[in-house]
């Protein structure tokens, strides 16, 4: 069974009636977890929406350390799910329309075009391979756009699992607040075959159109000391990080979604993302240089996050939402 988790502030957007729709047309549970923000008369037909209160009422020791007014309150969507049976969750944001493949049964395993490591760069630009509109994702540091292995790099045919599946958004996707200054939008991604990250190679995925296998729930943790426009980004770090030791990494799948973006304040957006300009190669080197354990994902994740705070990228009030987040998964997933 797949669920589909979103957060939201606002009141049903279209894309939510849409998901919500398309979720009871496929007997697949929809959970909507709310915030401070949103409208207490909050109602979604074919959608179980989870108030503060009706949070704090479920997982009590999770939601006195989880900070409220932040995106992080997603994490107790996916607990909810965890709670009713998932082998899969689904996520995306009250903007995205989902199109037809949304919906997809996902195979056993992916035929898939593997990226390949290189010496010269960590970071590779997957969008560079679904279009040619010179766009990145949101998180990946500027300093490397322009270094050619970033762009090309060796590709080889193999198969996997798939544990996490990014998919893309067409029409507005998720790309940072310099792009979305400077360059032109909307942008359609090509249709292609999915791509695999190879150990060593590294690029930001993000909460929009995401799909978790039962195996890696634990790195579906988001982290709440971190900007809203980081929290997805630094997840998707560590994430990657735990899945080279199991001998996997992420897929990045054609667009699935389309997105009418809500409103945003640009600068604010930029404001909230300079921590990742400054920050993401570091993280990625803390990442690295941190011995992991190779059957354990709780405690891989933890390990990823204790290297992080020792190295002052992340304060350590982080530690007690970690510790409450294994708990809960030691249970839930036993």
């Amino acid at each position: 069974m797949r669920a589909l988790v979103i957060t939201t502030v606002n009141s049903p957007t279209k894309a939510l009636r849409l998901l919500a729709e398309g979720a009871d047309a496929h007997q697949m549970p929809f959970i909507v977890v709310g915030d401070v923000k949103t409208p207490e008369d909050f109602e979604l037909e074919h959608a179980e929406y989870l108030s503060i209160a009706e949070q704090a009422k479920r997982f009590p020791s999770f939601c006195r350390v989880l900070p409220t007014r932040h995106y992080t309150r997603k994490n107790v969507g996916y607990l909810a799910a965890i709670d009713q049976g998932a082998m899969e969750i689904q996520e995306t944001d009250d903007d995205n329309m989902p199109r037809a493949g949304f919906w997809g049964p996902l195979p056993d395993d992916f035929e898939v075009d593997a990226i390949q490591a290189d010496s010269s760069c960590a970071w590779f630009n997957v969008y560079s391979l679904f279009t040619d509109a010179g766009i990145w994702p949101r998180g990946f540091p500027l300093q490397f756009l322009r270094a050619p292995a970033a762009q090309r790099r060796d590709i080889s045919a193999r198969t996997s699992r798939g544990l996490i599946l990014q998919g893309l958004a067409n029409g507005n996707p998720d790309v940072d607040a310099v792009y979305r200054l400077t360059q032109q939008l909307p942008v359609d991604f090509r249709t292609r075959k999915p791509v695999l990250l190879s150990a060593g190679v590294w690029c930001p995925f993000n909460s929009q159109n995401t799909i978790f296998r039962r195996e890696v729930f634990p790195l579906l943790y988001l982290p709440s000391h971190c900007s809203f426009r980081m929290t997805d980004i630094w997840r998707s770090l560590v994430a990657q990080r735990c899945l080279w030791e199991t001998g996997e990494g992420v897929v990045f799948q054609s667009a699935t979604v389309y997105q009418e973006r809500n409103e945003h304040d640009l600068l604010r957006d930029f404001a909230d993302e300079v921590p990742g300009y400054l920050l993401n190669d570091r993280i990625r080197r803390a990442l690295e240089n941190c011995a992991l354990e190779k059957q354990d994902l709780l405690r891989s994740l933890s390990l990823c996050y204790e290297s992080i705070i020792k190295h002052e990228l992340l304060p350590k009030d982080e530690l007690p939402i970690i510790a409450a987040w294994r708990s809960q998964m030691e249970r839930a997933i036993d």
